[in-house]
């Protein structure tokens, strides 16, 4: 399948109901694919992916990166958001305006009209990439949703409990999907499944993640 085919699909706008105050809005980043991976490769050309290490010494199998106001790293100091990226001392690239208008769009259309975000991971998966259960509380304001975007290879996300122990959901994402979660679904575990190999027109042989975030 080529760029100018994919580009022709039909596209089928739909949502799904994952818990209250989450649900998966299927294609929604759908006509703004090609623009959000030109400004991915824009920021990441200076805001190097890198496969960051956790607290503990594990390296991530995601390589990330950031823009916004502030950046989520990890290393042997721990969880944080931080204005500046570490691996250059410089502030992480600027917003673009088509990652926060989308991010708004769809928080509004998920039941969260006032969500500005001012920080964006930018993952990439690779085959054999994975990211395990967690939960996002390193934010100040908890009331504030999440909206993560996913751009490429279809990859399996899991929507867990407010405890590690609940049996997740398996919900398969493919590209243009988004899926937002807050209110009472804020602190819920979340994760992905290992990313198989493939190729995308788009994307090669990989995947993109926006996820979108008031850190402060």
């Amino acid at each position: 399948m080529t760029p100018d085919l994919f580009a022709d699909l039909p596209i089928e706008m739909t949502t799904e109901t994952l818990s209250e105050g989450a649900v998966v809005l299927r294609q929604f980043a759908f006509p703004q694919g090609r623009d959000l991976l030109g400004e991915i490769r824009r920021i990441t050309a200076t805001a190097h992916l890198r496969h960051m290490k956790t607290p503990g010494g594990h390296s991530m199998s995601v390589a990330m990166s950031c823009c916004g106001s502030w950046g989520w790293v990890t290393d042997a100091r721990g969880y944080r958001y931080q204005a500046e990226d570490p691996c250059s001392g410089a502030l992480w690239p600027a917003m673009p305006s088509v990652f926060s208008a989308l991010a708004k769009s769809a928080a509004l259309t998920a039941g969260y009209p006032d969500f500005t975000p001012d920080a964006c991971l930018i993952n990439c998966y690779e085959p054999g990439a994975k990211m395990g259960l967690h939960q996002d509380k390193n934010e100040r304001d908890l009331s504030q949703p999440i909206v993560s975007v996913s751009l490429g290879l279809p990859q399996v996300f899991q929507f867990g409990g407010l405890t590690r122990s609940e049996r997740p959901l398996n919900i398969p994402l493919g590209h243009g999907d988004v899926v937002v979660w807050g209110g009472p679904s804020r602190l819920r575990y979340h994760g992905v499944l290992t990313l198989k190999a493939g190729t995308h027109p788009l994307t090669g042989a990989c995947r993109y993640n926006l996820t979108f975030r008031c850190a402060r």
